[in-house]
C-alpha cells in the first residue's frame, strides 16, 4: 500500500506517537511518500528504517497513492486538497492540533486507525467543494475550497456592502464586515462562529452567512448547492477588499464580480466505521455537558 504523509509541524509531545505511526506503517510494508518540507521536519523527530519517497505537488501523487495521512489540525487537512485536487485520493486526519472536526483521529487512536486502514475497515465520506470564478482567474487553478469562501473588509474603518444574487435573482445587499459562503463541511467552521447553522456533510447546500451585519434582522440562509451565487462588492472609500478560499487569501479590486458554484469534484474523507457525525458534534462542541461546576 502506498501511503502519503502530509503535515507542517507538531508539538514535541507528539514525537513518540508519530514515531509509533511510522514504525507501524513500515511494519505493514507500506511504501511511504512524505511531503518534502514535512520530511525535513520529520528527520529531526522520527527515525525511518526504510527509504521514503518525497513529493511536492499534485502530479507526483495522482494515480500513485492509496491514502494520504494529514498530520496536524483541521487547517492542515484543508491544505491537503490543494495537493490531491480531483485525484480521488482518500484523506484521513491525525489530530495534533486542537478541536479537530476533520482531523478526527486522536493520539490514542492512531495505531487502531492504521489497522483499520490496512484491513480496509473504513468508509469513504464524500465532501463537496465550492468553486470561485472571476474574470482575472483569481487563485489560478486552486480556485476551490472545502470549508468556505469569504469576502471581507480590508481594514477596520468602515463596513462594506455585498450585493448578492442567487441564480440571477437579487437576494440582498449585506452591509457588514463581510460575507461567508460555506459548504456543509464548513458549517462547523467560520460560519458557525458567525451564527450559521450546522448541516450534515451529505446535505447538498450552501450557507450564506453575514459577518457582523449592521442590520440585526439579517440572518444566515441555506440554499441548494446547484444554485450559482454572484457577489458585487462596494466598499465606499476603500477600493479593495479581502477574498479567501479556506486559508488562501487575496486582495481584490471591488470592480471584480465574484461567482460561486459547486466544484465539479469531491474530496474523499476516510472515516473509521465507529465514527459518527452526530457523536463528533456532541463531543467536539461539548453538548450536554454542564461546566458550571
Amino acid at each position: 500500500m502506498n501511503i502519503a504523509l502530509y503535515g507542517k509541524s507538531f508539538a514535541e509531545s507528539f514525537d513518540n506517537s508519530i514515531q509509533q505511526l511510522v514504525a507501524k506503517l513500515e511494519s505493514e510494508k507500506c511504501n511511504l511518500f512524505v511531503y518534502e518540507p514535512f520530511a525535513q521536519f520529520l528527520k529531526k523527530k522520527v527515525k525511518f528504517s526504510k527509504h521514503i519517497n518525497t513529493f511536492n505537488e499534485y502530479p507526483e501523487l495522482k494515480g500513485k497513492i492509496d491514502i494520504l495521512l494529514s498530520i496536524g489540525g483541521d487547517g492542515t487537512l484543508l491544505n491537503t486538497i490543494t495537493l490531491i485536487r480531483d485525484s480521488g485520493i482518500p484523506v484521513i486526519g491525525i489530530n495534533t492540533g486542537r478541536l479537530g472536526f476533520l482531523s478526527s483521529i486522536s493520539e490514542e487512536e492512531i495505531l487502531d486507525a492504521v489497522d483499520a486502514i490496512i484491513s480496509k475497515k473504513y468508509v469513504l465520506e464524500e465532501r463537496s467543494l465550492l468553486k470561485l470564478e472571476t474574470p482575472n482567474f483569481l487563485f489560478g487553478d486552486l480556485n476551490f475550497a472545502m470549508n468556505e469562501f469569504t469576502v471581507m473588509k480590508k481594514n477596520a474603518s468602515s463596513l462594506i456592502t455585498i450585493n448578492t444574487f442567487v441564480n440571477g435573482e437579487f437576494l440582498n445587499s449585506y452591509w457588514a464586515d463581510g460575507l461567508i459562503v460555506a459548504t456543509p463541511t464548513g458549517s462547523t467552521a467560520y460560519s458557525l462562529s458567525c451564527g450559521g447553522p450546522i448541516i450534515t456533510p451529505e446535505s447538498e447546500n450552501f450557507i450564506i452567512t453575514p459577518i457582523a451585519s449592521h442590520n440585526l434582522t439579517v440572518r444566515p440562509i441555506v440554499i441548494p448547492d446547484r444554485y450559482k451565487i454572484k457577489l458585487k462588492v462596494s466598499a465606499g472609500r476603500n477600493k479593495r477588499t479581502l477574498v479567501s478560499l479556506d486559508s488562501r487569501t487575496q486582495t481584490v479590486d471591488n470592480s471584480i464580480e465574484l461567482t460561486l458554484s459547486k466544484a465539479p469534484f469531491k474530496i474523499n474523507l476516510v472515516k473509521i466505521e465507529s465514527e459518527k457525525f452526530f457523536s463528533t458534534i456532541r463531543n467536539k462542541l461539548m453538548w450536554g455537558l454542564d461546566k458550571r461546576n
